[in-house]
């Protein structure tokens, strides 16, 4: 270029760079959770002792064709925050695994969880996988600071609580 010329610059539009995946928020909303009548479940403000948690347990329940598990995230004082449905199996088992157990605990700033699933079958004694999984969560329980107060296996009419029976 000599002295007195110009340079033009020619610029073409150009899509808008993107630099990987889009960000998503990750967001918890619970609502209520409602009965077969439409009408939406009550628990009691406080879980005090086993018996308590398993009437809680067996309203959520009772009426389930396959397991299902879940934990009820608790305050400091044992006030209900929320029951989450961790998963729903088949007529005999459900997968547990304890990150998808204390996802909604830590969300919900628990300080406690207690855990329960039903055994369609009726029979609410524990099957070996079901004292290896509530072994897990204790331990992982530990290492998260939320303690685990109990596992509620709701049978028909019946049920097995690992607190009660000195498994906890």
């Amino acid at each position: 270029m000599t002295h007195g010329e110009t340079l033009s610059i020619i610029t073409t539009p150009t899509k808008p760079v993107t630099a990987g995946p889009r960000l998503r928020e990750l967001t918890y909303r619970y609502q209520p959770k409602h009965a077969p009548d439409g009408q939406p479940i009550r628990l009691g403000a406080v879980i005090r002792d086993p018996k308590t948690s398993a009437a809680a347990l067996t309203t959520l329940l009772h009426d389930e064709a396959v397991e299902v598990f879940g934990i009820l995230c608790l305050t400091t004082k044992h006030r209900v925050i929320c029951w989450h449905e961790v998963g729903r199996g088949s007529l005999d088992s459900v997968i547990v695994m304890p990150r998808e157990v204390f996802r909604p605990a830590i969300m919900t700033n628990a300080a406690a969880i207690i855990a329960g699933h039903c055994h369609p079958s009726g029979d609410a004694n524990p099957s070996p996988e079901d004292l290896i999984v509530t072994h897990r969560l204790v331990q992982a329980g530990v290492v998260l600071g939320i303690e685990l107060l109990d596992h509620i296996i709701i049978g028909d009419g019946s049920y097995f609580s690992f607190r009660e029976m000195g498994r906890l």
